[in-house]
């Protein structure tokens, strides 16, 4: 039994100790009050750990973070949207290195870095992010307008604060800020997330605990199936305040990336549903993974849930098509709690399917797949498609 606490507070990234943000409209982006260019900063040197992309095309920042040693540290992240510095070659990373020389001959930083958002295949306007370093407020604390700053089709902010409470009274602050709306699969997301803390954690316990995070929130969703060029989740570490407790902090970072992660959902591009799709009974759990994310990802599939249509033939479609061990003499799907389809019960009578109906019009629903082959488990998570979603897409660069 856990005996901390872990409270929602307020105020995201202002909340923790030693570290600053602001953002500022640079010129990216059409409208004047709407940032574009935005940093975190400590105000000391800070362990750093991230988790990026899987696809193989990874941007530029991503190679400029990966050229610093290992284990190194840094006061700045520096963070822009509209422009997503990939494919750019060499010369996208050379453009990084330019403006980090501009930036420190405003700000003492050490090994400073960069994340971006945005649209593929364009350099980066150097002289409009050199630019904005003469309009940020470097000891702001301004989290709100950070997490505005790096929305692209975003429809709302994502920030989080949480104080851990431990037993002997001492406290620690978690806090992060998140971005991601489309192009969102399974390897993470295109998606942006910073997350600070004052947590005395030792170094080599920072990777793993934000790998086990992020493969137990980012790494379970999909919107649509696409890995981005960009994806990142990076944790930033000052242990300003003494305390540190192992499964506080792992429980906290957990449910902080989770909660990250279902905002992603609810906000994929013209989403109106967040669904899990629970596997159990595969013949193994590396099974029941592949065939709850063949679900999440799949096109039928979030149409019919788009249309609320208690369609259960796309369901076992997909199953079967995943290439697992699976019979449809030991299938059974389920809408939350309500049996859908197994071989007794093939075939939706008036009130079943009445009841499913009233169940996919929720915004949040349970698609539970008990497959009888064996003891293997996995949740995916994914959301409908609709109109909205092609419109965004169709028209992402105009």
């Amino acid at each position: 039994m856990a005996h901390y606490r872990i409270q929602p507070i307020e105020g995201g990234l202002a909340n923790v100790e030693g570290f600053y943000c602001d953002a500022v409209n640079a010129g990216l982006r059409p409208d004047p009050n709407q940032g574009d260019v935005a940093f975190i900063r400590s105000d000391t040197l800070c362990d750093i750990e991230a988790v990026f992309t899987t696809n193989r095309f990874q941007a530029a920042p991503i190679k400029h973070f990966l050229r610093y040693p290992k284990a190194f540290q840094t006061d700045f992240v520096l963070i822009n949207a509209k422009n997503a510095n990939a494919m750019t070659g060499k010369k996208g990373i050379e453009d990084i290195d330019t403006i980090m020389e501009a930036l420190s001959r405003k700000l003492n930083v050490t090994n400073p870095v960069m994340s971006s958002t945005g649209v593929i295949g364009y350099r980066l306007p150097v002289d409009k992010i050199v630019n904005a370093f003469d309009k940020l407020d470097f000891h702001a604390k301004n989290s709100a307008k950070t997490a505005e700053a790096i929305m692209t089709t975003d429809s709302f902010k994502k920030e989080l604060a949480y104080r851990v409470e431990l037993p002997d009274g001492h406290t620690f602050h978690i806090a992060g800020i998140c971005k991601g709306a489309g192009m969102i699969n399974p390897a993470m997301a295109t998606m942006l997330c910073f997350v600070v803390t004052d947590a005395d954690i030792p170094r080599d316990e920072m990777k793993p605990l934000l790998q086990s995070a992020v493969n137990a929130s980012f790494n379970r969703i999909s919107v649509d199936g696409d890995t981005s060029t960009n994806d990142t989740v990076m944790l930033l570490a000052n242990q300003k305040s003494g305390a540190y407790d192992k499964a506080a902090f792992a429980e906290a970072l957990k449910q902080m990336l989770f909660a990250f992660a279902m905002m992603i959902l609810q906000d994929g591009e013209g989403a109106n549903k967040v669904v899990a799709f629970e596997i159990n009974g595969a013949a193994s759990d590396a099974e029941a993974e592949k065939a709850a994310r063949a679900l999440s990802n799949s096109l039928l599939v979030k149409t019919a849930l788009f249309g609320e249509d208690p369609n259960w033939g796309r369901i076992a479609s997909t199953i079967g098509a995943s290439g697992i061990t699976c019979d449809e003499e030991k299938l059974e799907i389920y809408y939350d709690d309500l049996l859908i389809y197994s071989k007794e019960y093939p075939e939706l009578d008036a009130k079943r399917e009445e009841a499913a109906y009233n169940i996919m019009k929720q915004p949040r629903f349970t698609v539970r797949c008990e497959l009888g082959m064996g003891k293997g488990s996995f949740t995916a998570y994914g959301c409908d498609l609709s109109y909205e979603y092609v419109k965004i897409n169709a028209e992402y660069r105009t």
